[in-house]
Parts: C-alpha cells; structure tokens; sequence
C-alpha cells in the first residue's frame, strides 16, 4: 500500500511538473507573438515605402565601335575597351560625392531624402555629417555592369514615384555631361598637344629656311645644283674641243713641220682650252678650294633636305590641329539610354508579407532551439 501512494505522489509531482513546462512554454512564445506584433505593426504603419526608378546606359563611340568590343590581343590579355573604361568611370561617379553634390544643386537631394521622418532605420537627418549622407545615399543607388552586353542599370530608391523618377532623371542627365567632359576633356588635351607642336615645327621651319637664305646669300648661289649641271656641259665641251684641235693638230703634222705657224697657233689655241678646262674643273672639285662646287652642293642639299623635312613636319602638325579641332566640336562619345527613367506604380522595397513571414520563421526557429537547449539542461539536472 505504502509503495503505490509513493508511486502516486511521484506521479501527481511529475504531471505538476509536465503542466509547468507547458506554462512555461506557452509565456516563451507568447515572447515571439508580442515581437511579431511589433513587426506587424512596424510593416503596417511605420515601414517608409520605396520606390525604384530603373535607367539602363551605355556608351557608344561615334567612330562606330562597339562598348565592348575588343581587338584579338586585346581580349586575349584582358585589356577594357576605352567605351567599357567609360562606363566603369560612370559607374563610380553615379556614386561618388560630386555626383551628389550636383543632385543637391538640381533637385536638393538631401531634402527629398529627408521628407520621411517616420521610420528611422531609413531617415536621413539633417545633423548628419557628409560623410554619412554620403553612405545614406549610396544606400540608395544600385548599380550593375552587365559585360556581356555593356550596359549599366542604375536602380534609384526614392519615398515616392516621383521622387523615384526625378532622381533618376537629374542621374541620367549628369551623366550625359559627365561622358560628354571626358570626351571633350580628352580632345582639349589632344588639341594643346598638336598645337604645341605645330608651334615647334612652324619655328624649325623658320630656322630652316633662313639657314638656306643664308647659305643663298654667302655664296651668291641660288641652286648650286644646276650651277654644277653647266659647268659640267661647259667642261664637257672644252675636252670636245680639245679632243678636235688635237685631231687636227695630229693631221697637220702629217704634212707640216713643228715650226710651221699653223701648227703653232693650233698648239697655242689647245694649250688654253687645256688651262680652261683645268680652271673649270678646280672649281667643281679641288684639295686646295674652300669653295668648290661639290661642298657647296653638299651643304645646299643638306640644308635644302632640312627644309623640306621641316617643312613636311610642319604641314603634318598643322592637319592634326584642324582635325583635332573638328573632333572637339562634335561628341566623340555619347551616352545611349536603353531604359529612360519611369514612374514608377508600386513601392518595390519593402516585401512586407515576405518579411514579416521570414521574421516568424527565424524567431520560430531560435524559439525552438532555445526550448532544446533547456531541456537538455533540465534532463541532466535531474
């Protein structure tokens, strides 16, 4: 008798226990159905709606080539395409500080951001340093390069559709100028360049040409060229005539004596074409001149191929400064919209029914694992 009231009051004690337990359970869940009433109430009524205006971009050259095309080497190396370096450097500017600073002058920004104040996971308050507006904004602006297609999609979140869309729109604007600048900057480098060298050809040019006027002048030569071209024909006819009055001479020999007058005026006559083509050739080449003609066309040729080289550079300097100059007065590259910026219908951010279900399974889970834990605990205590 005595053992089976023992048994039943071991009994009583354990269902005592097993109704704690489930008390117990029940006031730690319930812990999970107050937060999740919170998270209701919170997605319900507090929960700041954000809207996203979508824009998708890319860059195009007028010369024709693709954004992301690529030549043999350069794709084997992995070298970017100057098109795909612009939308990279676009990418980076739409969130950048002076992207935001420009939003800030067009459509004071910060304003707009700052018009919802009920939720403050997402408010934006006016005693924030830049720095953090800065991170609020980038918060705010997603943006994706797709390189199989070369296109940026910029997603802007505003808290309201037309907050959304004019965002967007100042973004795709600056942008345009942002492209725009580059290229222009570009060309303005190129162009001060060439005119910087056009400026040193058109002086070596300069220099040149008085050098040549100067050798002209010294020597009293206007082409040595064809001075040596006469001489030459002048020097070719003595020897043709001295080669006739020796022929003549031999033939009057044959029947007339050394001292015969004809023979010695014949002789006299070939002794000066001799001492003429002599002189002619000491002045076209001779060891003892300085001012033999084959060192003054030497020098006049150089100076001359000086010149013409000079003047060449010159020419070639002068048409890189009047295409440079065309290039800057039209876009070499401009900004292609895929997708311009929209209104947008309905509030993308947040998922409220998504959100609120992931919350219950999570704090369902950790409920759970909290509730395992304590009955390992209790089940070695006892």
């Amino acid at each position: 008798m005595q053992l089976n009231k023992r048994a039943m009051i071991l009994r009583s004690i354990k269902d005592i226990k097993k109704h704690k337990e489930r008390l117990n359970r029940l006031d730690s869940f319930k812990t999970v159905l107050y937060i999740m009433v919170a998270v209701i109430f919170y997605y319900a009524f507090i929960a700041a709606d954000r809207y996203v205006s979508e824009v998708s971009l890319s860059v195009k050259s007028t010369d024709g080539s693709s954004p992301i095309a690529l030549s043999g080497i350069e794709s084997l190396v992995g070298i970017p395409s100057s098109s795909t370096e612009d939308i990279r450097y676009l990418q980076e500017y739409i969130k950048s500080l002076d992207m935001l600073k420009k939003l800030d002058e067009k459509i004071n920004l910060r304003e707009l951001y700052q018009k919802q104040k009920l939720d403050l996971f997402f408010r934006l308050y006016s005693s924030d340093s830049q720095e953090s507006y800065l991170n609020y904004y980038r918060d705010r602006i997603h943006t994706l390069f797709d390189e199989s297609t070369g296109l940026l999609n910029v997603a802007v979140e505003g808290f309201s559709p037309e907050d959304a869309q004019s965002i967007s729109v100042a973004i795709l604007e600056e942008s345009e100028r942002f492209i725009n600048e580059i290229s222009h900057n570009i060309a303005r480098e190129q162009l001060n360049f060439a005119q910087g060298e056009l400026e040193n050809a058109k002086q070596k040019y300069k220099e040149a040409k008085n050098e040549l006027l100067a050798f002209q002048n010294q020597y009293g030569i206007f082409d040595p060229q064809s001075l040596v071209q006469t001489k030459a024909g002048f020097i070719t006819e003595i020897e043709l005539q001295i080669s006739k009055k020796e022929t003549e001479l031999n033939a009057m020999r044959s029947y007339l004596n050394e001292n015969a007058p004809e023979i010695i005026a014949l002789k006299a006559e070939l002794k000066a074409h001799k001492e003429q083509l002599e002189k002619e050739r000491r002045k076209v080449a001779s060891n003892a001149s300085k001012d033999r003609l084959n060192d003054v066309v030497a020098q006049f040729e150089a100076l001359y191929l000086n010149l013409s080289f000079a003047e060449d550079v010159y020419k070639t300097a002068i048409t890189a400064v009047e295409t440079t100059r065309i290039e800057i007065g039209r876009k070499a590259k401009q900004l292609v919209v895929i997708q311009s910026p929209h209104k947008p219908e309905s509030a993308a951010y947040p998922n409220k029914i998504y959100n609120i279900i992931t919350i219950f399974i999570i704090l369902s889970l950790i409920f759970g694992i909290v509730r395992l834990v304590r009955a390992i605990i209790d089940e070695h205590r006892y």
